[in-house]
């Protein structure tokens, strides 16, 4: 079971960019589909982003296509998530996730295994 942190959240302004970052330790992360959730106040966990074992194929909720891009480096153990564009409504905990069973489920919160303790990102003038 790898251990997942983030980091990089922070308060931008509408319009801005962040860039977060998951970084496993515990095992390596080559053998997992990763993904990125969030979770507003008063709202469940939702979907955002997730990409294969291999990086190869990257999916994204509708809500942020064009404007984030998540990537994976297996050999540093690390995934990324560069948002762009920034609205107030993307303002959540974004939370990194890694799961054993691949290539189904993307988007599914329950289908991920491993989670690290969040990140706050708050889009605010």
């Amino acid at each position: 079971q790898v251990q997942l942190v983030e980091s990089g959240g922070g308060l931008v302004q509408p319009g801005g960019s962040l860039r977060l970052s998951c970084v496993a330790s515990g095992g390596t992360i080559s053998w997992y589909d990763m993904g990125w959730f969030r979770q507003a106040p008063g709202n469940e966990r939702a979907w955002v982003a997730a990409l294969t074992a291999s990086g190869g194929n990257k999916y994204y909720a509708d809500s942020v296509k064009g404007r984030f891009a998540i990537s994976r480096n297996n050999a540093m153990n690390t995934m990324t998530l560069q948002m762009n564009d920034l609205k107030p409504e993307d303002t959540a905990v974004y939370y990194c996730a890694a799961k054993s069973k691949r290539n189904r489920d993307m988007g599914v919160a329950s289908a991920y295994n491993n989670w690290g303790q969040g990140t706050q990102v708050t889009v605010s003038s």
